[in-house]
């Protein structure tokens, strides 16, 4: 975690000031990862899509529902993985693999979530379902989600601190995630805050094309080609300046 160790506090603020998908186009420009890689799918859903973006870094566990617990309760593993939270280098963001398919019962409820909030958490993301979807929407808490249940059965925590697989996504304890009502998305720690300070810069060149099929007037198709190109020359600009960058930071 040495990267995230350095992350500032303003670093995180900036970030959750865009949506996901912006932060996505802005990964895309560092060409870092293939494009179809780094983020859930779509079976990871916001539960409060109203909520503004999320921003974290993951604390990981495995959940199961469908069988009694040896010697644990439902909250039998909770201290083990708040003291994980002391560990990450900024908010934590509580993300559980459901190992039961179909997911049985609800990983979640207003007690974990309030539970979690109050130690700093920013948000939950699971394979599985959730509950106490209107009391958790009333603490502001954000939660992706597979389903709801309205049960929490023989809910318990198999493991804590290991890499899970969540929307096809592999998240290991400390990676920094981004989330909203479009999804979830890992954010490289090695360009994390030079994404944070291109983001605005990309919203500004897409406005060239979105003023001109926004704009007042008669569209034409040389009109829309050209507004285009115009987009991409700026948008291939700062990629060149996004790889530059991620060039010189890289150790020789």
């Amino acid at each position: 975690m040495q990267l995230a160790s350095s992350m500032s506090p303003e670093t995180l603020r900036k970030l959750a000031q865009f949506d996901t998908p912006t932060i996505c186009n802005v990964i895309e420009l560092f060409g870092v990862r293939p494009r179809n890689e780094g983020y859930m799918d779509g079976r990871i859903r916001a539960a409060f899509p109203e909520l503004p973006p999320m921003v974290g870094f993951a604390t990981t566990a495995a959940f199961r529902s469908d069988c009694a617990p040896g010697k644990s309760d439902a909250y039998g593993s909770l201290e083990a993985q708040l003291a994980t939270f002391a560990a990450l280098p900024g908010p934590p963001v509580v993300v559980f693999q459901d190992l039961d398919d179909p997911a049985v019962a609800a990983t979640f409820g207003e007690v974990m979530c309030s539970t979690y909030q109050g130690f700093g958490s920013t948000g939950l993301i699971t394979s599985g379902a959730g509950r106490d979807l209107e009391q958790v929407r009333a603490l502001g808490y954000p939660a992706f989600t597979g389903g709801t249940i309205c049960s929490h059965a023989y809910c318990h925590i198999l493991h804590i601190g290991l890499p899970v697989r969540v929307g096809g996504l592999v998240v290991n304890p400390g990676d920094l995630l981004h989330g909203d009502a479009n999804g979830v998305t890992n954010i490289p720690l090695s360009i994390a805050s030079t994404v944070a300070d291109y983001a605005q810069e990309f919203i500004d060149i897409e406005r060239v094309l979105m003023d001109y099929v926004r704009g007042p007037g008669k569209k034409t198709v040389d009109g829309f080609t050209a507004a285009r190109q115009e987009f991409a020359k700026h948008t291939a600009a700062l990629a060149a300046k996004a790889r530059a960058h991620l060039s010189q930071s890289q150790p020789s």
